[in-house]
């Protein structure tokens, strides 16, 4: 696992323990991993930063060294083509964890995974890159070292519990706190993400067996609404929440932004259909299955209360959430 102490790299971590796999672990030593795995350090940005795996040997009795890499990078793509290249000998397989960004924007609704992407980064870009163009590029830095051992999923909204960027956290900790609560548009609105454990397992599943090529991978559009989302933040939270329902027009009058301001939230049009109804079905008839919405609510809650409701937030991603002196004039608002 590169990566393995946050997030989605978390999850396959745990996921793979509970499986009794034997997992290591190359992180930067920001974060302590799970009891169990077998830890190595070192900065995949650095030029020397790859030396701890490149003198470990994963092999116990066999080879290859590893039967599977999950990689999560989200940064620049040399990263991927440097730890893809020194493991292309010593892994049987790669999966690189990507994103639903590297279509070309807008991406209509129903998009399978042989639509028009971006033209991404070179595998050797180094320094700043934006998000799409290195999540490409790092598809094809692990295509060009593993070929068709090379597993992309393509996940887009990532929720539950350890999730460091703030969405359903801010949610969650807003409604906790009670009283009128701006619910954006309408309670109908399908929502499409992937609980972090049910891409983590998927990904294991499908890496053990030997799929490759590209997938997107999150729920079916529908798989929860706006309102089943917000409910079940009430429910978990034990809240006397009100939920006000405001419609999009306001919101966007206002000067709201869907998305930061309001996380998980998009109004209907092109960033909607290309966040909240891309073509799943490739994922699903390879085994993808999605835990109820009250599930990955009340776990996030649950993570969250374990930590004193201060979420962990990624230092690459901006905090999210809506001012309270906006929320409240939207509130006192009758229009």
């Amino acid at each position: 696992m590169l990566g393995g102490t946050e997030f989605v790299g978390r999850a396959v971590t745990e996921a793979a323990l509970a499986r009794g796999w034997e997992v290591t672990v190359f992180h930067r030593g920001r974060h302590a991993p799970p009891q169990g795995v077998t830890e190595l350090l070192g900065d995949r940005t650095t030029g020397d930063g790859l030396a701890a795996l490149a003198a470990a040997d994963g092999r116990h009795g066999g080879t290859p060294d590893w039967d599977l890499v999950v990689d999560t990078w989200s940064g620049a793509p040399s990263a991927v083509r440097d730890a893809s290249r020194l493991l292309a000998d010593r892994a049987a397989r790669y999966a690189y964890v990507s994103s639903r960004s590297v279509y070309d924007y807008p991406a209509p609704a129903g998009l399978p995974e042989d639509g028009p992407l971006v033209a991404g980064a070179s595998p050797d870009a180094g320094g700043d890159v934006s998000y799409p163009l290195a999540k490409r590029g790092g598809e094809l830095a692990a295509l060009a070292a593993f070929g068709d051992r090379a597993l992309l999923a393509r996940a887009g909204l990532i929720l539950g519990p350890w999730e460091n960027v703030g969405r359903l956290p801010w949610w969650l900790l807003r409604i906790a706190r009670g009283g009128p609560v701006l619910a954006p548009g309408t309670p109908d609105l399908m929502l499409q993400y992937i609980d972090a454990r049910d891409l983590a397992d998927w990904l294991l599943d499908a890496g053990h067996g030997g799929l490759h090529g590209p997938y997107n991978l999150v729920s079916r559009p529908g798989h929860a609404t706006m309102g089943q989302l917000l409910d079940a933040c009430v429910r978990a939270t034990g809240s006397d929440a009100e939920l006000r329902w405001t419609p999009a027009r306001t919101i966007l009058a206002a000067g709201v932004e869907p998305w930061s301001d309001l996380p998980v939230w998009l109004p209907p049009g092109e960033l909607y259909d290309t966040m909240h109804r891309g073509d799943v079905s490739k994922a699903y008839a390879a085994g993808l299955r999605c835990r109820p919405v009250d599930e990955t609510v009340a776990d996030t809650w649950k993570w969250l209360v374990e930590l004193d409701g201060v979420a962990p937030q990624r230092s690459d991603r901006p905090a999210v959430g809506l001012d309270p002196r906006v929320e409240a004039e939207l509130l006192a608002d009758p229009a």
